[in-house]
């Protein structure tokens, strides 16, 4: 009878996949500390994807940050499947690899990163600015309203479609909204789009990724960030010690409800900011309507 319980019991076997059979691998579209992604094509389909293989010794150190706070880590591939939003990149499916590697398969987005657009200045980036916004600010209510925290909201995470279409791509550091992941002490994210809280290891919440949108905003605006430095550290101190540069100062025509509700999320204390992604996005398309500058079918 215990055999047959343990028998039962037993986890059930994981189906590995050979990503070099399955996919066809194009080339390698990004890289980072976490994982590396390749645009393919699944030969079940002949459906273009992108292929999104993580890092597995970050894996193993992140696992270890997490069971050192009693915590299970979070699983990016569960995440990221169950987050469906026209502004959320679609994930297809998830599994492990035939080198033990945990891996996503998501839609292949034929655009260019949000970081790509800020920098350049284009023509589209300048007419459609305040629409981009908002789009990743619905993405981010979208992660808010499934009960997670994105904890690293900031350009190179997202991918203007080439019809416009704004889409959030990463969700390796999110973490559910609850208080065991809000505890002092969890740091993590990218430093120069970080809360004043996240930054001093206080208790977090959904308002960080508030503070984060916001510093995404002035530099979708500006081309700069909110602070003045060239040095990482630095400009981290400054979040907590010095007042974010005026938005209209770098922008001079940016209307002035927009510019205010950009330093509105800016705010140092958490109390001060808008207290939800939601109001800051409708205070952002009131202010849209009223410039004309939502697309026709809004």
């Amino acid at each position: 009878m215990d055999f047959l319980k343990r028998l039962f019991q037993r986890a059930p076997k994981i189906e590995r996949v050979d990503i070099k059979r399955r996919f066809e691998l194009h080339g390698r579209v990004g890289q980072g500390s976490m994982s590396k992604v390749w645009r393919a094509t699944d030969t079940i389909g002949s459906k273009p994807v992108a292929v999104k293989v993580l890092n597995k010794p970050q894996l193993a150190r992140t696992d270890a940050r997490f069971k050192s706070m009693g915590l299970k880590r979070p699983h990016e591939g569960e995440i990221s499947l169950s987050l469906r939003h026209p502004n959320i990149v679609k994930t297809l499916e998830f599994g492990i690899t035939t080198d033990d590697e945990e891996f996503l398969v998501m839609e292949f987005v034929e655009g260019v990163s949000l970081s790509f657009l800020v920098e350049t200045q284009s023509p589209q980036m300048k007419k459609n600015c305040l629409w981009y916004c908002i789009q990743l600010g619905e993405a981010l209510v979208a992660v808010h309203r499934a009960g997670y925290i994105h904890r690293d909201l900031c350009p190179r995470n997202v991918i203007v479609s080439n019809e416009g279409v704004v889409k959030l791509i990463d969700f390796g550091l999110v973490v559910p909204n609850t208080d065991p992941y809000k505890r002092p002490g969890n740091r993590t994210g990218t430093a120069n789009y970080m809360a004043p809280e996240l930054i001093k290891r206080q208790a977090t919440d959904q308002r960080i990724d508030i503070f984060s949108f916001a510093v995404t905003c002035f530099e979708m605006f500006t081309r700069q960030l909110p602070w003045d430095s060239d040095n990482t550290m630095d400009s981290v101190l400054q979040h907590i010690n010095a007042p974010p540069r005026e938005i209209q100062k770098l922008a001079p025509n940016l209307d002035a409800d927009v510019s205010e509700i950009i330093m509105k999320g800016l705010e140092k204390s958490p109390q001060d900011r808008w207290q939800t992604a939601r109001e800051m996005v409708d205070a952002l398309r009131s202010a849209a309507r009223r410039l004309k500058a939502m697309p026709d079918e809004e």
